[in-house]
């Protein structure tokens, strides 16, 4: 009976499993979903694309966001979470300012390479605590989300940094376009292509994947989990060290409020981009596509007339589904193993009698 309700993979033509992959990938989903939302909202206000503020604020507003949630998305498919990287994106931006008034001719790409190394450091703090201390990353990073704030608040207090304190050259990278994309989202994008590509092609990338499955037959198996996940946790703080740079280079201002929630935001954007928040699932894509969603979301749902209430309620609801989804999805996954499993042992057991039935005396 139930030899009769399966089909061999040959005889599935390959249109038929082109279309079952594409129904079954969540970034398609997100991307679906996107568009939908883009073209319902320049319905409504054709101003949302078809203006020079429209398309521009259309690519580089999720910019940040994109960036701090392709590092989430490395920590949390090692079955991690980083909550400081908000935190993170603070003190590296006021870093930033600080760096260009104690030394106003530092050449750009240095200051860069600064953020980086400074948010990487922190991004170290987190993984060390993580990976030898053996506490859940959650409270390890939500103390430091606080540890981090509080230095924050304590260098800046009521000081900001301002624009005039930043070299125009600094100031026009957050203004500044090539072929009509802003130079902050090409930024993002290569950011994006570049863990994408470490992500799917290296080692040590498929290793990570491989941690988060099941961290424990990692071990076994001898991969070298530690290093790993501190790995992973020093790309998530250096890629939000990147960020504040960003940041401090896209408003100009940077007060002892940057960053502030925005560690959320990155989670969120994550898991409703298909990172499975149990680890080992998900790619930097999907979580790049969530960004992008979430922050169309809070720019489009006001100019349909959407109370900010709704708004909140829609990026909550989507978080939850994707939960959801992830849970059954991986229910699912597991009952076609069983049933796999079952089915194999089923054809042993009747293949062992017939060979023996037929065996000569």
């Amino acid at each position: 009976m139930s030899d009769t309700l399966l089909v061999e993979p040959s005889a599935t033509s390959p249109t038929t499993r082109i279309v079952g992959t594409l129904l079954r990938s969540r970034e398609i989903a997100v991307a679906a979903v996107l568009l939908v939302l883009i073209v319902l909202t320049t319905l409504k206000s054709s101003g949302f694309v078809f203006s020079t503020d429209g398309w521009r604020n259309l690519l580089v507003t999720p910019a940040l966001l994109l960036i701090l949630a392709v590092g989430q998305a490395v920590v949390i498919i090692t079955r991690n979470v980083d909550l400081s990287v908000g935190s993170t994106l603070g003190l590296t931006a006021y870093l930033t300012g600080k760096v260009f008034i104690a030394w106003p001719g530092m050449p750009i790409p240095f200051v860069f390479l600064i953020a980086l190394a400074f948010g990487g450091a922190l991004g170290l703090v987190n993984g060390m605590l993580v990976a030898y201390g053996r506490v859940p990353a959650m409270v390890i990073t939500l103390g430091t989300l606080y540890i981090y704030r509080g230095i924050f608040l304590s260098w800046a207090g009521s000081d900001r940094v301002n624009a005039s304190d930043f070299p125009k050259a600094f100031n026009e990278l957050g203004t500044n376009e090539i072929g009509s994309i802003p130079v902050v989202t090409i930024i993002a994008l290569v950011v994006m292509a570049l863990v994408g590509y470490y992500l799917r092609t290296a080692r040590g990338g498929r290793e990570l994947y491989a941690i988060g499955s099941d961290p424990e037959a990692a071990t076994l198996y001898g991969l070298p989990v530690v290093r790993r996940v501190l790995v992973a946790f020093v790309l998530s703080g250096a890629l939000a060290g990147l960020a504040g740079v960003v940041y401090a280079a896209r408003y100009g201002t940077v007060s002892s409020g940057a960053g502030v929630g925005m560690e959320l935001q990155a989670v969120g954007a994550a898991v409703i981009g298909g990172v499975a928040i149990a680890g080992g699932v998900g790619t930097v894509w999907g979580a790049a596509l969530g960004a992008v969603l979430l922050i169309t979301i809070n720019r489009a749902l006001p100019m349909v007339g959407i109370s900010d209430f709704w708004q909140r309620a829609v990026v909550g609801a989507l978080i939850i589904a994707a939960i959801v989804l992830d849970r059954v999805l991986a229910k699912r996954q597991e009952r076609q193993l069983v049933a796999a499993r079952d089915l194999a042992r089923r054809e042993t057991n009747d293949a062992g009698p017939s060979r023996k039935a037929g065996t000569p005396a």
